[in-house]
């Protein structure tokens, strides 16, 4: 109201993204921005949490900690896996080896562009770590909003009892408005088939997205996306610990 002809000229800015074909992005415009904006220092995961995102969330908030040291990685699994099943949203235990593969890998290329399924083609996010929260945001909301584009998805990565009893608890919270269980469930199980992979050729789509932008194609996320059968139709759920 105080600004209608800003709100003017981001309507038609908005509009013109809409009309661009599935599959667009802009790309060099687009990787231009996430290397201005989106570096691990100063990236999107690290600016206070929008949209109703619990801000510095511990793993103490959610479990006794103390309490659970005295049981076995079998029966705290059991214990995270019924307490999060009666809950609207993701959630896993990671094997702590699969888990070192991720952190390494998140260290030396600490974003992605993840494509998610619609009934029309394909809407891509861009994942970048914090940590070990991992922020996902819609690319449209980048190329609208820049750097003040909140955060539509957390994942939280607990490695408090990975040296003790082998495992890494991940939780997350996602703004409703955006991504519906499954949907969230879909970006968390891709960053287990990018980050964890054995197969080389698909970790190289992410460090040819972190170090050499001129050469990386969006087009091949969505072909290792369907190859690996996370494009088909998806269940609401627990995220699968297999990679």
């Amino acid at each position: 109201r105080s600004s209608p002809e800003v709100f003017e000229s981001r309507m038609e800015k908005r509009n013109e993204v809409k009309k661009q074909p599935v599959g667009y992005s802009n790309q060099g415009e687009f990787i231009r921005c996430m290397e201005e904006k989106a570096r691990p220092a100063e990236g999107l995961g690290t600016k206070t949490p929008k949209g109703g995102f619990t801000k510095d969330k511990t793993l103490d908030s959610i479990l006794n900690v103390e309490m659970v040291k005295e049981k076995s990685a079998e029966e705290i699994k059991q214990i995270w896996n019924q307490y999060f099943s009666a809950k609207d949203t993701v959630y896993a235990v990671i094997p702590a080896e699969k888990f070192d593969v991720i952190w390494k890998r998140a260290q030396k290329c600490p974003s992605f562009l993840y494509a998610l399924p619609r009934k029309e083609g394909y809407e891509f996010f861009v994942g970048q770590w914090s940590g070990t929260e991992l922020h996902f945001t819609s690319l449209i909301n980048i190329q609208t909003q820049g750097e003040t584009a909140p955060s539509q998805l957390v994942l939280y990565h607990y490695p408090e009892l990975q040296k003790e009893k082998g495992i890494v608890l991940m939780t997350a919270e996602m703004d409703s408005k955006f991504l519906v269980v499954h949907e969230a469930q879909c970006l968390a199980n891709q960053v287990q088939l990018f980050y964890a992979t054995d197969r080389s050729e698909t970790y190289a789509l992410v460090e040819t997205f972190n170090h050499r932008s001129s050469e990386f194609k969006y087009m091949s996320v969505i072909a290792e996306l369907e190859q690996s059968g996370l494009g088909r139709e998806l269940r609401p759920g627990q995220v699968s610990d297999k990679s």
